[in-house]
């Protein structure tokens, strides 16, 4: 479709003040800014074009559908290459996250799609339709070797859309079938519906399951992670996990100065009351894109502490509100930085929790049987 303006166009400058703070946010969605990427080649003004006064923009539908698009991928395991993260491959069932958080460092990646990282992102979903097909073929691959994978590391493999789409369960009947170890991080209770797989699979030690808890109150929950699942229904998770034999961790992660910081140990706590026996915990971050979306919710939720927190972020990030450095990137410079690993350190220690990963299994993988080739006689077997 023609663009609506020339392309030369300049950019808009993210410190530029858009017209959508005016605009009040849409009910069950992070935000309502479909915030221009960093790769947007034109810039389109708000204008009166007499349809109604900027007042009038209250008046919008509460919500905007969401919008699942299907998709053919080529490969399904993602390797990692930063010292910060320990483990070394990754599987992410669906680009974009329907639970809307607002500081979700992945938002970004949606700018690769020719999308937003705002509102884009949480209702245009891609998902990945054939990635238990390619994670098959991969592994049964010879030149494969069992290694450290995570599913869920970028968009959370049991968002909404997974209750039709059953495209985690595909994956993870899989590597059950596979007997290849895998953890996996998630912040909906929609895990346990394939407890079935993931609970024999923890009890031999290859499978765990990180619970991110930010906080422990409902409504600073709702409006930060406004469909994911409740505080109070999140440890009903870790307990129903480890009662089926899981080890379970819980992610104290982002920590966000004055809006969930004070709640460190009391998450800890909660955590470990429920069965948690691993913990880990990130500070904010905010690549690219996510710095003017969190400032904008910011605005909006807080605004009477709004600089205050921008003013502690920057401190713990050298002065810049984003500092990507491996080695500081995941826990941040400086002594408030400090002050929170010590915390952090001490509340682990008290409750006895482990800052180390669940170790896995890998001796127990059994490499599938390839796919018949098209022609292959055995292809008529499956008809």
């Amino acid at each position: 479709m023609p663009s609506a303006v020339p392309a030369c166009a300049p950019v808009a400058h993210p410190a530029a003040q858009p017209i959508h703070l005016l605009r009040p946010p849409r009910k069950g969605r992070g935000t309502a800014w479909a915030i221009e990427h960093r790769f947007a080649s034109d810039q389109r003004v708000a204008v009166d074009d007499g349809w109604g006064s900027l007042d009038d923009l209250a008046l919008a539908p509460a919500t905007q559908p969401t919008q699942v698009t299907p998709q053919q991928v080529g490969s399904i395991l993602t390797g990692n290459h930063s010292p910060d993260i320990s483990f070394d491959v990754s599987i992410n069932t669906y680009r974009g996250c329907e639970h809307g958080c607002i500081y979700c460092y992945a938002r970004p990646t949606h700018s690769y799609l020719n999308l937003s990282p705002g509102l884009d992102f949480e209702t245009r979903i891609i998902a990945k339709i054939n990635a238990a097909q390619r994670l098959r073929e991969t592994l049964a691959s010879r030149n494969y070797t069992p290694q450290d994978l995570c599913i869920g590391a970028a968009t959370d493999a049991y968002q909404p859309a997974e209750r039709e789409l059953r495209i985690t369960r595909s994956v993870i009947e899989v590597l059950s079938e596979c007997r290849h170890p895998f953890s996996l991080i998630t912040k909906s209770a929609g895990v346990l519906r394939d407890l079935d797989l993931i609970g024999p699979m923890g009890q031999q030690g290859l499978a765990a399951v990180y619970v991110s808890i930010t906080s422990l109150d409902p409504a600073l929950s709702r409006v930060m992670e406004p469909r994911a699942a409740a505080p109070e229904r999140r440890l009903q998770v870790i307990r129903q996990l480890v009662a089926a034999g899981v080890p379970v961790g819980v992610s104290v992660s982002p920590v966000i100065p004055f809006i969930n910081e004070p709640e460190l140990e009391a998450i800890l706590a909660a955590a470990a009351e429920a069965g948690a026996t691993r913990a880990f915990s990130i500070p904010l971050r905010l690549p690219w894109e996510v710095s003017p979306l969190f400032q904008d919710w910011l605005s909006q939720h807080f605004p009477d502490r709004a600089a205050r927190v921008m003013a502690r972020v920057r401190e713990q990030r050298g002065g810049k509100d984003n500092d990507g450095r491996f080695g500081t990137r995941m826990q941040g410079e400086g002594v408030w930085a400090e002050l929170r690993r010590q915390r952090f350190h001490k509340a682990v220690a008290r409750l006895g929790l482990n800052r180390e990963r669940v170790a896995l299994d890998r001796s127990q993988f059994q490499r599938p049987a390839p796919p018949p080739a098209p022609g292959d006689p055995r292809q008529s077997s499956l008809f």
